[in-house]
């Protein structure tokens, strides 16, 4: 699959959402929301009222990362308002299979979510219930954090594990993705590439966007994943 760039808002301007999503929808596939409760993470940003308003003149898609404590609870209602990817993280679902369907169920992309720390392979059965897996390249909970090398070879591990299975999962990266790391994300196997500062960081944030998909075409077609 060619690769999916997907700006996070959470380094976005919050009095001006709305403007800032649409700065990048020329150039992105997806906005990423970062949905935190400061129980699960150590932050609070915003909830489903908030992807409610921006799903209203949002041009393209949000794609929603739950990082909360009751996902089960909560992860059908976003994707009931309209989001078109949401994800659930493996370490707070209780009922991950249910939840996942329920997303599906409800017209939504279903995905996983795994801490860097959290190995993939137990959760390789659930591959089948989901869109996308999402791999933390950092400690989830705030954004401007460094890149965690440490993960690569997770990486290349998940996306080996979806490749033998034969199954159309989307992989993604979400944390210290930039010019620097988005070509060894995608040498490793990642498609979808979540950027908060490096896109919204930068003067012209569609721009960048357009670089970093650039940067990660080039490093998929090199490393054979096209």
């Amino acid at each position: 699959m060619a690769p999916q760039i997907s700006p996070s808002i959470l380094s976005a301007d919050f009095a001006h959402l709305a403007d800032d999503v649409n700065r990048v929808a020329e150039a992105a596939d997806w906005v990423h929301v970062d949905v935190m409760d400061n129980h699960f993470v150590p932050n609070l940003t915003i909830g489903l009222p908030v992807v409610e308003a921006l799903l209203r003149t949002s041009p393209i898609p949000l794609d929603c990362h739950l990082m909360i404590e009751d996902p089960d609870r909560w992860a059908p209602q976003f994707a009931e308002v309209g989001a078109g990817s949401v994800t659930i993280h493996a370490e707070a679902a209780k009922a991950p299979i249910r939840t996942l369907r329920a997303i599906r169920a409800a017209g939504a992309r279903a995905s996983l979510g795994i801490n860097p720390a959290t190995p993939i392979e137990p959760y390789a059965d659930l591959f089948g219930e989901i869109d996308m897996l999402l791999l933390m390249t950092v400690e989830p909970g705030f954004g401007g954090q460094k890149f965690l090398d440490v993960v690569l070879p997770k990486v290349r591990r998940a996306r080996t594990l979806i490749k033998d299975r034969d199954l159309p999962v989307w992989l993604q990266v979400d944390g210290g993705v930039s010019a620097e790391t988005i070509e060894r994300c995608a040498e490793a196997g990642a498609d979808v590439f979540v950027a908060g500062s490096a896109v919204y960081g930068a003067d012209d944030p569609a721009e960048a966007a357009r670089r970093l998909r650039a940067q990660a075409e080039k490093a998929t077609e090199a490393a054979g994943w096209a």
